[in-house]
């Protein structure tokens, strides 16, 4: 699995090459010494890291993490280098991980090498995640000219319209409110850490990992959703049908300026050229999706866990729409995406049945209609609102259904009772 993975940053570092912009695998080699994208991701990396750690090394790491930022700090002072993009911190982090890496190879021995090489290498897959998504959707906004979003748009009209009508309710909202979902929108991924470290706070006792937790379907999320957006590729109605992001940019290429005032008009939709820079990434909404998953595994935690989980997803859905970054039915394949996704996850660790079978092909059955629909039925979609609607919200809740159904019952089944040994016969 480690060779296929580094094969895939391989693969994408060579495709990112080809239109002349670095790779997964230089932007995180940069980053040893460049102002970090995003510091805050790395020291969640370092965070799960540390998961494998006793706490008196955890607080060594922390120090020395803190300590090489602020030498890097005085540095760049020094320089008068000044930190234009990105975050000012978080090398340290990445210096500390990758030490971990160094005293597991040449320190450590056994059992505990390998448990400290996972430990680095969960860290290092969270940094990779976001370095392999950014390469991902610059390969989309290269090779995908033409973008769907008129069926989309089209299609959603049997929902009401949900971009249009909470975006509305967004800029009604002022500032502060729009303040508040960005932040939540842009660090999903330290929720996503903090989430994970409840599931591995064990780990550096029972010196194993768990068999499924956050990570993994956070991971593999990232690593199948960019997949559909070359086969479905959506910029979305604030870039489509508006002025860009925030009011900027994206006015060129709009095929009117509508959002979020004026709905769009159902006419006959068509595939529309976009530029080579926005990132086809609306269908599914891997932000619902992965709030999906932090909300799923939030489920097992405290109180305090439970309401962060569904506070988050509550916000991301809001975020979405609200910012005019997707469309209602983006929203719904990204729910039903992760409850696929979760499904056979969860099937791999306890052993195929048929009920975990059963609920994989319906949520992959149901995904797969609802791509269908919004390009081949949009117009007879958007012309009965009051069918199509309450269809493709039951397709969807069918989905959730069933995974609640067969989730409990998994939960619930009394394991098979132990087999007592046969008495022995004595011989005399």
């Amino acid at each position: 699995m480690s060779a296929a993975a580094l094969g895939f940053l391989i693969a994408l570092e060579i495709a990112a090459r080809h239109y002349g912009l670095p790779g997964p695998i230089t932007n995180q080699a940069r980053e040893v010494v460049h102002p970090p994208a995003s510091g805050p991701l790395l020291y969640a990396g370092l965070a799960l890291t540390m998961v494998v750690l006793t706490w008196r090394q955890r607080f060594l790491a922390a120090g020395a993490a803190i300590g090489v930022d602020i030498a890097f700090s005085l540095v760049r002072w020094a320089l008068d280098a000044e930190v234009t993009e990105g975050h000012s911190f978080g090398n340290g982090a990445l210096w500390v991980i990758l030490g971990c890496a160094v005293i597991a190879v040449t320190r450590r021995t056994g059992r505990e090498r390998v448990l400290l090489l996972k430990g680095v290498g969960l860290g290092l897959l969270l940094v990779a995640g976001r370095k392999t998504g950014d390469a991902w959707l610059l390969i989309t906004s290269k090779t995908r000219p033409e973008v769907l979003d008129p069926y989309v748009a089209t299609a959603d009209h049997a929902l009401g319209n949900p971009s249009w009508v909470v975006g509305r309710i967004v800029a009604a909202a002022g500032p502060a409110g729009a303040q508040v979902l960005d932040w939540v929108y842009v660090q999903l991924a330290v929720a996503a850490v903090v989430v994970a470290l409840y599931q591995l706070r064990d780990v550096a006792a029972e010196r194993r990992f768990p068999r499924h937790h956050l990570v993994r379907t956070f991971l593999t999320i990232g690593l199948l959703g960019p997949g559909i957006y070359m086969i479905f590729p959506v910029v979305g109605p604030v870039f489509t049908y508006g002025t860009g992001a925030f009011g900027t940019g994206g006015e060129e290429w709009a095929v009117a300026n509508l959002w979020p005032d004026t709905l769009p008009p159902i006419g006959t939709p068509h595939p529309v050229t976009y530029d080579e820079v926005t990132p086809r990434n609306c269908m599914p909404s891997l932000h619902t999706a992965w709030a999906t998953a932090i909300f799923l595994h939030s489920r097992t935690g405290p109180r305090f866990l439970r309401c962060a989980g569904t506070f988050w997803l509550i916000a991301t859905l809001g975020a979405t729409l609200g910012f005019g970054y997707h469309y209602g039915i983006d929203l719904l394949a990204g729910v039903v995406f992760t409850l696929t996704i979760e499904t056979a996850l969860r099937s791999l660790d306890r052993g195929w049945d048929r009920s975990g079978i059963r609920l994989a092909v319906h949520g992959t059955v149901v995904f797969a209609a609802l791509l269908l629909s919004a390009r081949y039925l949009a117009v007879p979609m958007a012309g009965h609102p009051w069918v199509c609607g309450p269809l493709l919200l039951l397709a969807t809740a069918s989905v959730v259904h069933g995974y609640v159904r067969t989730t409990k019952r998994w939960e619930t089944k009394a394991p098979a009772p132990a087999r007592r040994p046969e008495p022995r016969l004595e011989t005399v």
